[in-house]
């Protein structure tokens, strides 16, 4: 009987002994963890004094409407990374009587701060600037769990800024916690005349009238279509910062918030997409093109990279949404210097620039975009609500005569479709 017990004593005690060892290494890990994490008050006292010595005046004013930042509702202000976010928050900052309660949570300081943390900020915020209602927090969706401490100060009666590189985290996360607690504000690289502005170029009313400033304003223009809207790019034209910036976005918004290993096949969508700007498109063709295993896998790649607002897609307007989820898909670039810096011949190809600068222009001043195709096409649909308001064409010219037809056939098509009496070219 001993010789038959044997087996099973020896198979438990196994047992025991992986288990007390998982314990151990388990009980290591969260104490080493604990450890880590730290955050003192010290710490957050060194960030956010450093941080308010890097404040500076903002050289280009940018535009938000000021229901927003007066509203009681917290502002959510969401966009690609090196927009001018932070530029933003801080003049708004600049223009409130309260402006003490900022942090910036980018910081590699931060890296362990948890949302349990969030009572030291605030008892911090106190012990420093004294009582205040107004907070200001930056880069919000590096804090897992963060809507739950803004919406307690919410209910507290505060008004809170917060802004925000991921389109999906920030959409799940407000709506569980601020759901019709908030507004949003997205904001872009710089729009053209922004770009201007930051030129330090002053444009008179009659500019358009002369024949020197419709040139001047030509040549600016072909220099934005190139450039692009990046605060810092325009500023100083540095191809290191852009290949920078481009590499952030995809490392540390893609993969590294994805898990995911695939460096090669992310960045040979970007490259086909930036290649295509403005063709119609499926993920069943995507990942033909690149490589990808099936098309569930390049759609889930292109939504990884869709939440960091660095591309988007356009759908083909349809009453029924259905249909509109079976047809192939448009993509655009959330700035034309990224399309520069990866896309295929893309300097040559002023076209896809000039429609890729259209497409920024109409998602910042709002509505719903879609494009039309029936037996031609029509660039750019906006639609506000129920109703279709705009139609829209692209193009650099319409000298040659098959060009022009395409267009003005298309055009007409959809305005036909709307019931719009003027389209524009």
């Amino acid at each position: 009987m001993k010789y038959q017990k044997f087996p099973t004593t020896i198979e438990t005690f196994g047992k025991k002994f992986r288990l007390a060892i998982e314990t151990f290494v388990y009980l290591q890990q969260k104490t080493n963890k604990k450890t880590a994490r730290m955050i003192t008050k010290t710490i957050l006292k060194q960030v956010i004094y450093e941080q308010r010595r890097k404040s500076s005046g903002t050289i280009v004013t940018r535009q938000i409407d000021a229901k927003q930042t007066d509203c009681p509702e917290v502002l959510v202000i969401s966009g690609v990374r090196r927009c001018g976010k932070s530029t933003l928050l801080q003049q708004i900052r600049n223009s409130r009587k309260e402006c003490d309660y900022s942090i910036n949570f980018d910081d590699e300081r931060l890296i362990h701060f948890t949302v349990d943390d969030f009572q030291i900020l605030s008892e911090v915020f106190m012990e420093e600037f004294g009582p205040q209602t107004t907070y200001y927090l930056d880069e919000v969706q590096n804090i897992v769990g963060w809507e739950r401490y803004v919406s307690r100060l919410y209910s507290s009666g505060a008004k809170v800024f917060v802004t925000g590189s991921n389109a999906n985290l920030l959409s799940r996360e407000l709506g569980t916690f601020l759901t019709g607690r908030h507004v949003t504000h997205t904001l872009y690289p710089f729009s053209f005349g922004e770009f201007i502005t930051a030129r330090g170029i002053t444009i008179a009313r009659d500019t358009m009238y002369t024949t020197e400033g419709r040139a001047s304003l030509y040549r600016l223009f072909v220099e934005y279509l190139h450039t692009g809207g990046f605060p810092q790019y325009v500023f100083s034209n540095n191809d290191n910062y852009l290949s920078a910036l481009y590499n952030d976005i995809i490392y540390k918004d893609v993969l590294v918030r994805n898990n995911l290993t695939n460096e090669r096949q992310i960045k040979e969508l970007m490259f086909y997409l930036t290649s295509n700007i403005g063709h119609r498109f499926t993920f069943n063709s995507l990942a033909k093109q690149t490589g990808i295993k099936s098309a569930d896998t390049a759609k889930a790649y292109f939504t990884y990279i869709e939440s960091t607002y660095l591309i988007g897609q356009l759908n083909k307007f349809d009453y029924s949404s259905g249909i509109q989820l079976r047809s192939p898909k448009k993509s655009y670039c959330i700035d034309n210097a990224i399309i520069n810096k990866i896309g295929f011949n893309a300097t040559e190809n002023i076209g896809s620039l000039l429609e890729n600068a259209v497409y920024i222009e109409l998602m910042r001043r709002g509505g719903e975009l879609f494009y039309f195709a029936g037996k031609g096409e029509c660039d750019f649909i906006v639609r506000h609500g129920i109703k279709v308001t705009k139609a829209i064409q692209v193009t650099v010219t319409m000298d040659d005569e098959k060009t022009r037809k395409r267009e003005l056939t298309g055009l007409a098509e959809a305005m036909r479709a709307f019931s719009l009496k003027k389209g524009t070219i």
